[in-house]
C-alpha cells in the first residue's frame, strides 16, 4: 500500500469518526435539551468536540444533519423491516407489520424522537424534514389500505382513511397510547385494531398478527 492511499484510508476513518461523533452528539441534545433553543449547530459542535466548521463540512446545515439524525433513528428503528409489510400477500397482516415495524421505530430513541417532533412545530428547517418523512409515511398507509377500499367509491372516503391511519400511526399516538414509561410496542395491538375499524374490516372474521 502507497503512503498516499494509507493517508486517505485514514482519513476516510476520521471523517466517518467525526461524523459519528456529531450524529451522537445531535441525538443526545434532542433528548436532553429542555428548551427550543437548546439544540443548535454550536451546541453539537460542543457536545460533538468538534469545530462547527466541521458540521457544516460533513452535513451541509441543520438540516441536512437533522436528514441524517433521522436516517440513524432510522436504521436503528429498523425501518428498513417495511420490507415484509410491503411483500406480505394478506392485507391485515401486512397493515400490522407496518404498524409494528413503526412501534419499533419510534421506540429507538424516544426521547430525541420526542424532542424532534415538538421542535417541527417551532422551527421551519426540522418542520420540513419531518413532514417530508410523514408523507412518506402517508404514501405507504394509502398503498396498504388499498386493499380495502369500497368498489363503490362514494361509500367510503379513502383519502380520509388514511389521515386517520396516518394519525394513528404517529409517535404522538403510541407515545400518549403507551404512556411515559410504557413500551411503545404494547400498543401495537390496539392501534392495529383501530386501523382495521378505520377501514371497516371485521377483526372475528379476519384477524392480524402482530409481529415483534
Amino acid at each position: 500500500m502507497s503512503p498516499r492511499q494509507y493517508n486517505l484510508g485514514k482519513r476516510t476513518a476520521q471523517i466517518e469518526q467525526s461524523r459519528r461523533q456529531v450524529i451522537d452528539a445531535a441525538r443526545a441534545l434532542l433528548g436532553e435539551a429542555d428548551s427550543y433553543h437548546g439544540f443548535t449547530l454550536d451546541a453539537v459542535a460542543k457536545r460533538a468536540d468538534v469545530s462547527r466548521a466541521t458540521v457544516y463540512y460533513q452535513f451541509g446545515s441543520k438540516t441536512g444533519l437533522l436528514e441524517a439524525v433521522c436516517d440513524d433513528l432510522g436504521v436503528a428503528g429498523g425501518l428498513s423491516e417495511l420490507v415484509k409489510a410491503f411483500t406480505n400477500p394478506e392485507p391485515l397482516a401486512a397493515l400490522a407489520e407496518f404498524i409494528a415495524c413503526f412501534a419499533r421505530f419510534w421506540q429507538a430513541d424516544r426521547p430525541a424522537m420526542r424532542r424532534l417532533r415538538a421542535l417541527a412545530a417551532l422551527d421551519a428547517e426540522v418542520h420540513a424534514v419531518i413532514s417530508a418523512r410523514d408523507e412518506r409515511r402517508r404514501e405507504g398507509l394509502a398503498v396498504l389500505s388499498a386493499p380495502f377500499a369500497d368498489p363503490d367509491p362514494s361509500a367510503r372516503d379513502t383519502a380520509q382513511q388514511v389521515r386517520i391511519l396516518l394519525a394513528l400511526t404517529s409517535f404522538e399516538t403510541f407515545d400518549t397510547m403507551a404512556g411515559p414509561d410504557g413500551d411503545l410496542f404494547d400498543a401495537v395491538p390496539a392501534i392495529t385494531g383501530l386501523a382495521a375499524t378505520v377501514l371497516g374490516v371485521n377483526t372475528e372474521e379476519d384477524s392480524a398478527t402482530h409481529p415483534r
